[in-house]
């Protein structure tokens, strides 16, 4: 079976605050554990009405100190926004709260849009560029230090212990499968960003993959929007929500996530053109029961080559998105077997 993971973008539902929507995030990753979930992926977005996630790293705390087995991980750490040095002690000091446990995902996105990403840092337009020596300022942080040439050299990132963060590299184009692979790191695709083209990247990141001292071989999840009821009904119900939010965020809109009956009336109203696009992205989309959405996630794992499937389930009903990552779970053996 293909390893499932889980990543979460603590989505605001309409009707609730963001608030809730953090500790519905840290109440799902304590329920996913005992599910058997081997990864629990949290978002950063900043300056947002439909996603709460803007510190990832303060979340992945609270759920390190509520787990014990279960992998945390950003996914990712909007790097331009933030110093090296300050993002590889974060990552230390999560290490010293879950210690083996921890994922540094990367990514070089804003996460945001522009006048937000200068606010947190005047110099993003610039910052953004230098994505590749970020990552290997923090490879050297995280693993046995700067080069000695390095002016940074004798700067040490604690708490150190005797585990360190996995690296992962994050990405919806090209870029991040080339940046992974020179590196010789793990690579995750966001194919619920871009609807397509996670087999290109994936195959690009293994053509180039470089071994390092943190990966032998080369490593590719991809994460993607799938939503598992007890009925093919149930789960496009549930799922209209979020094809709904989708033609939002096509439009600039990143507005709380509807109601599924507030979803599907809304749907029925749009121009012939928008409902055959919702529609071709629904038949697309991983949506039924467990078992269907199990088999068709490992037959799209093993066409685009990835080793590894992050599902993101955004839904409006809490226990609706608990119940379809149970299903999920159950149907792929990770239930059994936690």
């Amino acid at each position: 079976m293909t390893p499932l993971s889980i990543l979460d973008q603590s989505s605001v539902a309409e009707g609730r605050t963001p608030a809730e929507a953090i500790r519905e995030t840290i109440a799902l990753a304590e329920a996913a554990e005992a599910m058997g979930y081997g990864r629990y992926w949290l978002a950063e977005h900043h300056n947002s009405l439909a996603h709460a996630g803007a510190a990832p790293e303060i979340v992945m705390a609270a759920i390190g100190a509520r787990t014990r087995r279960i992998r945390i991980g950003s996914a990712g750490i909007m790097l331009p926004h933030y110093a090296s040095l300050k993002v590889a002690e974060v990552a230390r000091a999560l290490e010293a709260v879950a210690p083996g446990r921890i994922d540094l995902g990367l990514g070089r996105a804003p996460g945001s849009d522009g006048m937000t990403a200068l606010a947190l840092n005047p110099l993003a337009r610039e910052a953004a560029d230098r994505f590749p020596q970020q990552v290997a300022e923090l490879m050297g942080w995280l693993g046995e230090g700067l080069p000695a040439n390095h002016p940074f050299a004798r700067i040490v990132a604690n708490p150190v212990g005797p585990t360190r963060p996995e690296i992962w590299i994050l990405g919806s184009s090209s870029y991040g499968a080339q940046v992974a692979a020179h590196f010789g790191l793990p690579y995750a695709f966001a194919q619920f960003i871009t609807d397509a083209g996670a087999e290109d990247a994936i195959g690009l990141y293994r053509g180039r993959f470089k071994p390092s001292p943190w990966l032998a071989e080369p490593r590719a999840a991809v994460a993607v929007f799938a939503l598992a009821a007890s009925s093919d009904a149930e789960a496009r119900h549930h799922a209209a929500s979020r094809l709904l939010w989708r033609l939002w965020r096509d439009r600039g809109i990143y507005a709380p996530l509807p109601t599924p009956d507030r979803a599907l009336a809304e749907i029925a109203a749009l121009s012939a053109p928008e409902r055959a696009f919702l529609e071709r992205l629904g038949g697309d989309a991983f949506i039924g029961t467990g078992a269907a959405v199990q088999a068709r996630l490992a037959e799209f794992a093993a066409q685009c080559g990835a080793d590894e499937i992050a599902v993101l389930t955004p839904c409006h009903d809490p226990a609706a998105r608990r119940a379809s990552y149970a299903a999920l779970a159950e149907a792929s053996g990770l239930a059994r077997a936690a």
